[in-house]
């Protein structure tokens, strides 16, 4: 037998391998549901064993492919918006069309919070991500206040334009910097600020080295080995809780001394102080998973939005000199004896409104979400089998031509007098769902870009 029948041959055996190695997976996974319920399934397969899908996901993200991933399902199994797939450990639903969205995002009695396990793990068991509809619904309830409250952000709001003026003064000095870098911190600075305002630089410098660490584990597979993301994340979540709990023990014991002014309050002071109707109050495991969710999601996702909004606003000279024009008329109607900008000013940036969802919209910083089925539901005539996993893609919604026409084409002027279909915009999630900290994120943002806009290039 000559090298090239050989070759030939080993050919055939590694297609047979994996075609064998992919049905005995997809069996193993799905023969408990029964002949009926298998045929309800929506197209897709479970891949092999162990990393199913998972190596297709990291390579499409890794490479700057993103779209990649979810075009191969289109690819093989045709333009259903619902398929099946093993993903993060779990059998998996993945949907990517506003209805199924819509449906799982606001049937609270069907879907629960579905997260990977290392994502759970990092943030904790009482953030947002791991909770039950009514521990949720009550967190929701008591932070929605002291994160969205107006006289919260009028609070926050003097910080924040106060830290932009003075960061962009320091930027257009030093004459070259790294953007990107030097955005996230300046929105980690404000997050940390605003929820902890007596934190010292040394305070300040081991949160952001954490974070950075903690970021690179939370989508990572949950394994706690030497080398891998995860492990190294959860060492830093220990380093985040221990400076946390210190900064929280500081607090508790002014509180409890009357040692601070009502005009003074942080975001930690109004967890500390908040109660629901029963009279119950957030421990101190419950206050530092909020913390540590609201300072991660806080700092990442609005200095990377922002990037991409100067970016883009950049590149686009008529999107620049309208928004510019906008900013500047704001500016005129200013008084004289106001100092910056309040919460009347931010309400007229419209058009920059707009330039700010269409750059949520384009860049998708939170491009999946999780939820698991509690119960057999029908989603778009398909089957999601109880304890399944359901991934809701917001970015192939959000670049779907028939949801969005010319979805690749930077276009804020859509959004004008344009109200999305619920399931269509999942920027900042849906329903019950939907982030508690979204105003803050847009007032961050929007502080910044009107600086940028009147000075700076």
């Amino acid at each position: 037998m000559g090298p090239s029948l050989w070759a030939v041959v080993a050919a055939v055996l590694a297609v047979v391998l994996d075609l064998v190695m992919r049905t005995v997976h997809g069996w193993v996974r799905e023969a408990s549901l029964g002949a009926g319920r298998r045929a309800r399934l929506p197209p897709g397969e479970m891949g092999w064993p162990v990393v199913g899908a998972m190596w297709s996901f990291l390579w499409s993200f890794k490479s700057g492919k993103p779209d990649a991933f979810f075009g191969s399902f289109t690819q093989r199994f045709g333009r259903t918006g619902i398929y099946r797939a093993f993903m993060f450990s779990s059998p998996t639903i993945l949907i990517a069309n506003p209805e199924g969205c819509k449906r799982v995002l606001t049937d609270d009695d069907s879907f629960v919070e579905g997260w990977p396990k290392a994502t759970v793990t990092l943030m904790g068991k009482h953030s947002f991500v791991n909770l039950p509809y009514e521990e949720h619904k009550r967190l929701r309830k008591l932070t929605a206040a002291p994160i969205n409250g107006f006289d919260a952000l009028t609070t926050y709001l003097g910080y924040i334009d106060r830290t932009v003026v003075s960061a962009l003064c320091r930027w257009s000095e030093a004459g070259e910097v790294e953007f990107l870098t030097e955005l996230r911190k300046m929105t980690f600075k404000i997050i940390v600020q605003i929820f902890m305002s007596a934190a010292d630089d040394a305070t300040m410098l081991a949160l952001e080295r954490s974070y950075t660490d903690l970021n690179y584990g939370i989508r990572a597979m949950a394994i706690d080995l030497p080398g891998f993301a995860f492990h190294k994340a959860l060492k830093a979540r220990k380093k985040l809780v221990s400076v946390l709990q210190g900064v929280l023990n500081e607090r508790r014991a002014a509180a409890a001394a009357k040692e601070f002014s009502t005009s003074s309050k942080d975001m930690m002071d109004r967890l500390i102080e908040v109660e629901d109707e029963n009279g119950r109050r957030l421990n101190n495991e419950e206050i530092i998973d909020i913390l540590i969710m609201y300072l991660n999601a806080g700092h990442e996702s609005s200095g990377h939005i922002t990037m991409w909004a100067t970016l883009f606003l950049q590149e686009n000279p008529e999107i620049f000199a309208k928004a510019k024009a906008e900013q500047e008329e704001i500016l005129r109607s200013i008084p004289p004896t106001q100092k910056g900008l309040d919460l009347r000013d931010f309400r007229k940036m419209k058009y920059l409104s707009q330039v700010i969802d269409e750059t949520l919209r384009f860049v998708n910083i939170s491009f999946v979400s999780f939820r698991e089925a509690t119960k057999d539901v029908s989603v778009n005539g398909y089957l999601v089998p109880k304890g399944w996993k359901v991934q809701l893609w917001s970015r192939s919604v959000h670049m779907d031509p028939e949801v969005y026409p010319e979805p690749k084409k930077f276009s804020p002027s859509r959004w004008e007098d344009y109200l999305p279909k619920p399931g269509t915009f999942l920027a900042f999630g849906l329903g019950t769902k939907l982030c508690p900290g979204n105003d803050l994120a847009k007032l961050e943002i929007s502080v910044f870009l009107h600086h940028f806009l009147l000075g700076y290039k």
